[in-house]
């Protein structure tokens, strides 16, 4: 379900401060003030954008973790993405055209919202902050071209420690708190697994089982657990993610 909330000003905004996002300057926060329409709230499993419709708001996510993902014509889904506090979420496809994805609440989340309508103010009156929109853009680009090479090139094992240290990383530099630096708490299933590396689910469980049973790592429906990072970073040749602080509006 989605809801509309009670907005919280800018200057107090809850990103303010959060490991690996780059504070904004008191003049962008002035103009985010102005740009900015409202919020949202969404449950989990609440759908924030949905395939095949169109959308008049663009958001910044404050809160929570999100999923984009397809469906396709017989119904199976292939996850593309995660999203955490600081991404912007609506800038994935073309501005006027139907959407190609859906976006779900894998935790409770709350996002600020903007107009699609306005994104022009915003590249004439501040070319920098467009310009640090287009940089998200192309990390996440990046990101996907990793996400297809795990797909594509490494078998069930890797895939799904590269997918577990990577959520982690994301995890950390958006400054979700884990337990230990060893324990994100997130509610993924064995199917959204199987859903995001093309595998069954067979094969999904068989893989958590064998991972497990090596020690690399303990993926859980609730928890993703790497008891020796820098074994399970070698064993997935997962090649890290710049530290440089993310922008965000």
């Amino acid at each position: 379900m989605q809801r509309q909330s009670a907005t919280v000003a800018c200057a107090q905004c809850p990103l303010s401060g959060r490991k690996g996002l780059r504070p904004l300057t008191p003049d962008l926060l002035g103009f985010v003030q102005k740009f900015k329409e409202g919020e949202v709230q969404l449950e989990r499993g609440g759908l924030l954008l949905e395939q095949e419709k169109r959308s008049v708001h663009l958001h910044t996510l404050l809160e929570g973790v999100l999923v984009r993902f397809l469906t396709l014509e017989d119904g199976r889904r292939q996850i593309v993405n995660f999203m955490f506090p600081g991404d912007f979420v609506g800038f994935q496809g073309a501005f006027d055209d139907k959407l190609n994805h859906s976006v779900q609440a894998l935790l409770p989340a709350r996002l600020c919202s903007f107009g699609r309508r306005r994104f022009h103010e915003l590249v004439s009156e501040h070319p920098a902050l467009a310009y640090d929109l287009i940089w998200l853009a192309a990390c996440e680009e990046t990101e996907l071209e990793d996400h297809m090479a795990a797909l594509g090139q490494r078998d069930a094992r890797e895939k799904v420690a590269y997918m577990a240290v990577w959520l982690h990383d994301r995890a950390a530099a958006s400054g979700i708190s884990m337990l230990d630096g060893q324990h994100l708490d997130l509610p993924i299933t064995q199917a959204q697994i199987a859903d995001m590396l093309g595998l069954s689910l067979v094969h999904a469980h068989r893989t958590l089982k064998a991972l497990a049973r090596d020690g690399l790592l303990f993926w859980t429906p609730g928890r993703i657990s790497l008891p020796d990072r820098q074994r399970a970073v070698n064993f997935a040749q997962y090649a890290g993610r710049s530290h440089k602080q993310r922008p965000f509006i």
